[in-house]
């Protein structure tokens, strides 16, 4: 199974739209700001699950700040994480995951990418694929029991 992460799209679906026919993902999970792009892609992609956390831009949203899934028996903790303040740091963010049980941890908020594995725990930023000259996007690979995560450029391909 194939995860597309994205985060802080604030009005760029073409991006989006970009990564999902390059990747082809089996589900797609958006990280907030702006959840509304999120919707649009879904209606672009009605065919791929998609589901979306807010972020602190997202007003008057009836969605859950945080939301733990499970795909292929691995357990996701989503969030955009302004809400564990990860521009001063991630270690919040990580108890919240550990404390949830999580395998994999993934926030946005920052617009930098990130990808580490750490503990036990992946933990993935996608950065931000709004645009200017570097959108960045997060793949997760779910196969046989094993988990891998990788951020990607969409004007470069894979970063790391």
């Amino acid at each position: 199974m194939k995860l597309l992460v994205f985060s802080d799209s604030h009005g760029n679906t073409s991006n989006m739209c970009a990564a999902v026919e390059r990747e082809r993902p089996d589900r797609i999970l958006h990280l907030g700001d702006m959840v509304r792009d999120a919707v649009s892609l879904a209606g672009r992609f009605p065919e791929i699950p998609l589901d979306m956390v807010p972020g602190n831009c997202d007003y008057s949203m009836e969605l859950s700040v945080k939301k733990l899934l499970e795909a292929e028996g691995r357990r996701i903790l989503m969030t955009h994480g302004h809400i564990y303040s990860v521009k001063a740091g991630i270690g919040t963010a990580v108890l919240a995951a550990r404390e949830a049980g999580a395998d994999i941890l993934l926030f946005g908020h920052t617009h930098e990418p990130l990808c580490d594995f750490y503990d036990g725990l992946w933990i993935l930023n996608p950065g931000s694929c709004r645009g200017g000259f570097r959108p960045t996007y997060g793949v997760i690979s779910l196969t046989e029991g094993k988990t891998y995560c990788r951020t990607a450029e969409l004007n470069d391909g894979r970063m790391g």
